[in-house]
């Protein structure tokens, strides 16, 4: 399942900023999977900080081997040692236990969060140990599917802001410049930001100042 979007979203945009309608009719529709279950989600968001996509893909099988459904109640019976065994770090997985365990006793209510708004769902995710504001984020895009999402802490969409925009810098005031004229459609403006800034239109460059670039 990837994240939903359509004629409105992408006319909308479009309609709102010629350079970024440009830059929508090249790339095309932009398929980015979904994962819908928010407890999986945040266990998936957790193993993969600071790892590759491809590490993070391995732990993950691991866990639906052993568990078959990565749930509270898996994660709850099973200890720390066996955790780690997946391949993940002592930290992560005293994140993931403290975690299914709050879930499990109701003291964090994991079903409220859909019914939050924006910025309180993303409060309640960056309570949780092992979750900080950029992760709420990404879980509330790629899980809750919310259409207004736009990271100022996510480096591949100020890159995307940099080489679509031809900005040397992007700080907070022109990032929500860029918000603004997004709105209510972020998080399918991220989609196409991060789609330039994984080359997906060779010709753009980045215009930060060489030393200021993060590989």
């Amino acid at each position: 399942m990837y994240f939903p979007y359509g004629r409105t979203e992408v006319e909308y945009l479009k309609g709102r900023d010629k350079i970024l309608a440009a830059v929508i009719d090249k790339v095309g529709h932009v398929d980015r999977e979904v994962d819908t279950d928010l407890f999986s989600s945040v266990v998936h968001h957790i193993i993969g900080q600071q790892i590759s996509t491809k590490a993070q893909a391995t732990i993950w099988a691991r866990m639906k081997a052993q568990f078959g459904e990565v749930n509270a109640e898996s994660i709850s019976a099973a200890d720390i040692d066996t955790l780690q065994s997946f391949g993940m770090t002592f930290r992560k997985a005293e994140y993931i236990k403290d975690f299914a365990e709050k879930v499990k006793t109701g003291e964090f209510a994991l079903q409220e969060i859909s019914r939050l708004p924006d910025n309180e769902a993303i409060q309640a995710l960056a309570s949780l140990k092992g979750i900080g504001v950029w992760t709420a984020e990404m879980i509330l895009l790629f899980c809750l599917q919310r259409p207004n999402i736009f990271s100022f802490d996510d480096l591949a969409i100020q890159r995307g802001l940099r080489m679509v925009y031809h900005h040397r810098k992007i700080d907070r005031k022109l990032f929500e410049k860029y918000r603004r004229r997004f709105n209510p459609y972020c998080s399918v403006a991220s989609l196409y930001l991060w789609a330039v800034a994984g080359g997906a239109i060779p010709e753009m460059k980045d215009y930060a100042p060489k030393k200021n670039r993060r590989k």
